[in-house]
């Protein structure tokens, strides 16, 4: 059974950060890639940022580039983003999501490809 849940969502103002938390309940042995997606009312669902199960490798949209930053505690299993310079634009719900990868090593850019998704955590940014 896998499970995530995040947190850290909230109201801020442009230029501004947020740090984005997510707990993941996942099976041992097994490896994941790890990834934050985001969500408009009435858009799809877009890619953000992922990173291996081992934390070694990380992928980003071309959107946040630069501002946005993915990292893992292992320790934990709990992978976070960091979200500064932020823009009204930066859409609304950010959801964390995983799938059961062969390798460590493996980081996935595709919204559609991941299996496990979390409930999703809001973010609001004003001008």
């Amino acid at each position: 059974q896998v499970q995530l849940v995040e947190s850290g969502g909230g109201l801020v103002q442009a230029g501004g950060s947020l740090r984005l938390s997510c707990a993941a309940s996942v099976r041992t042995f097994s490896n994941y890639a790890m990834g934050w997606c985001r969500q408009a009312p009435g858009k799809e669902r877009e890619f953000v940022a992922t990173i291996s199960w081992i934390g070694g490798s990380t992928g980003y949209a071309n959107s946040v580039k630069g501002r946005f930053t993915i990292s893992k505690d292992n320790a934990k299993n709990t992978v976070y983003l960091q979200m500064n310079s932020l823009k009204p634009e930066d859409k609304p719900v950010y959801y964390c999501a995983t799938l059961l990868c062969l390798l460590r090593s493996t980081v996935v850019s595709a919204a559609p490809e991941y299996d496990y998704w979390g409930q999703g955590t809001q973010v609001t940014v004003t001008t």
